[in-house]
């Protein structure tokens, strides 16, 4: 089951953590709350690795090369950021003490392009106001001053707990998001007698010219409403039933295939998916919203990321796009419960965050479904990629697609089977150079995507849970398959079909030189296309 926070708090550390992004690229900033700019990011020129594509000597072994993580301590969730006067802030909650004490609060890091982040420090102090420590929550800019702390005063209403009860608090924010006070009423909602209830998200319904909060209620989802931020009144509740005990839940409007005329409202969740063989993750409905209660198309959920590592994943608008719903941003926890404390990290804890992904909204066989693909920043920071000839490889047999040079690097292909001898299965295997290595794979007799991490470093002194080998249902597209891969010193990021199907999981291999193969069981895969980038080493600037 979904670990319950209260017992995060008293196993590894509350919720703390980091929930932002990664990529690549030098920065420099120009002022104390600078604009990053990135620096070209050639390709290693004559064999050598130039410097922006090598991480640190003094970095720790696995610390990532393009994956948001604390200099030290631990990290989880990540809360939803919001962009003001040309920046985006963006939280995740962290725990200073750990491993010697529990606890999490709000730290903060800012951006102009979601790629490159700044380091602000902690914004919202844990123990502070007698309530607690801070978990999950969400921020809002308070435009038309609702609340009363001031036209875009930024409010944030996240969980505390105390002896075990959890409560809802305002923070509120008269400087852009960089320091909170906590509001003198608080809490604003006290807890009616049930054990969870907790991750208030946030949003302002447009039509109804009000706001709309939902809670996570254990094995449903709360909906409530507010015209100040401070008084909340409920109005129905969404069973989410065979989900474990729900968390940080996600609620917002997309077209769908850029239609405006075809707008849907979108119910997401942090759940397990035990029952239906998954691990944990963000699953999500599809449906209609009346105000008051939510009205899902289908019963059962999709899920947005088939992987072992997508967890308290976040989503947000983008103020700038040209259309607006037509896709909107996410980024999720690249960690799991089932083994958050027994990663084999130094420096820091908990993990990382997972590359920001770009969402839409597209119709698949009359269903509304969320593609995932990375965010155009990670295109235009990869270095030169190494072109790979199209081949035919043949049964049982294994095409080299060359030999890595970086500590994080992308890896696209395009497969599909020979028509006279077609392959069953295909995988594209990365090696360490001491063997260990992962796997990830579509079989063609299945139409199914899988990544298989069994066999890396640390597989066999993990428990039961990291060695299950992650599958999806993907059909093939006139008899082909493409796959985006992202790799870096803890992770494998997978995005199939232009982001239909999503694997994202922690992984162990030993950083900088592996060999890539493509082997074909039962027949010959036409491998069509290949290609191989170095990806640059994205530093958080220091505060």
């Amino acid at each position: 089951m979904t670990q319950p926070k209260t017992t995060k708090a008293k196993v590894i550390v509350t919720t703390a953590v980091v929930c932002v992004l990664v990529i690549f690229g030098l920065i420099s900033w120009n002022s104390l709350r600078p604009e990053p700019q990135a620096t070209a990011t050639d390709s290693p020129q004559d064999g050598q690795v130039a410097e922006q594509f090598q991480r640190p000597e003094n970095w720790s072994e696995y610390r990532p090369a393009n994956h948001l993580t604390p200099d030290q301590n631990w990290m989880n969730d990540p809360q939803r950021p919001f962009f003001l006067d040309g920046v985006w802030h963006f939280y995740y909650l962290y725990n200073a003490d750990y491993p010697d004490g529990n606890g999490t609060e709000w730290y903060h890091v800012t951006s102009t392009d979601l790629v490159h982040w700044k380091d602000e420090g902690v914004a919202i102090e844990k123990y502070k106001n007698g309530l607690g420590d801070i978990w999950t929550g969400s921020a809002v800019v308070d435009t038309e001053n609702t609340a009363g702390f001031g036209k875009n005063a930024v409010v944030s209403l996240v969980t505390q707990q105390v002896d075990g009860v959890q409560r809802q608090s305002l923070f509120y924010s008269t400087d852009g998001g960089y320091s909170f006070t906590s509001y003198e009423g608080n809490p604003v909602m006290d807890n009616p007698g049930v054990e969870a209830w907790r991750d208030p998200k946030v949003v302002w319904d447009k039509e109804r010219k009000h706001w709309l909060m939902l809670l996570a209620e254990g094995n449903k989802i709360g909906f409530y409403t507010s015209k100040d931020l401070k008084s909340w009144s409920y109005q129905s509740g969404f069973d989410a039933p065979n989900l474990g005990t729900v968390e940080c839940p996600d609620f917002f409007q997309m077209s769908v295939d850029g239609d405006p005329e075809r707008t849907t409202w979108v119910l997401g969740i942090s759940a397990n998916g035990e029952s239906s063989g998954r691990t944990t993750g963000y699953t999500y409905w599809t449906g209609d919203f009346d105000g008051k209660t939510f009205f899902p198309t289908e019963a059962e959920p999709q899920w947005l990321d088939a992987g072992s590592d997508f967890y308290g994943a976040v989503t947000w608008d983008d103020p700038n796009a040209e259309t607006p719903l037509a896709h909107r941003y996410a980024l999720g926890w690249m960690n799991n419960w089932a083994y958050a404390g027994d990663l084999p990290l130094s420096d820091w804890s908990g993990g990382s965050m997972s590359t920001v992904r770009q969402l839409s909204l597209r119709d698949v066989s009359g269903k509304p479904t969320l593609f995932s693909e990375p965010i155009d920043a990670v295109n235009e920071l990869s270095g030169d990629p190494v072109q790979g000839e199209a081949q035919n490889v043949s049964k049982d047999q294994s095409a080299s697609l060359g030999q890595t040079t970086t500590d994080s690097y992308r890896v696209q292909i395009d497969l599909a089977q020979d028509e006279d001898s077609p392959t069953d299965e295909s995988q594209l295997q990365i090696k360490d150079t001491d063997g260990s290595s992962v796997t990830v794979g579509y079989s063609f007799k299945d139409q199914t995507l899988f990544l298989n991490r069994d066999n890396d470093k640390v597989a066999s002194t993990m428990p039961e849970a990291y060695r299950q080998i992650r599958t999806e249902h993907l059909p093939s597209e006139n008899g082909s398959v493409s796959l985006d891969i992202v790799v870096d010193t803890t992770s494998v990021e997978v995005f199939a079909q232009d982001g239909r199907t999503t694997l994202s999981s922690v992984t162990f291999l030993s950083p900088g030189k592996h060999e890539l193969n493509l082997k074909s069981l039962g027949g010959t895969t036409d491998l069509r296309s290949s290609s191989v980038a170095p990806m640059a080493v994205a530093e958080t600037i220091e505060k």
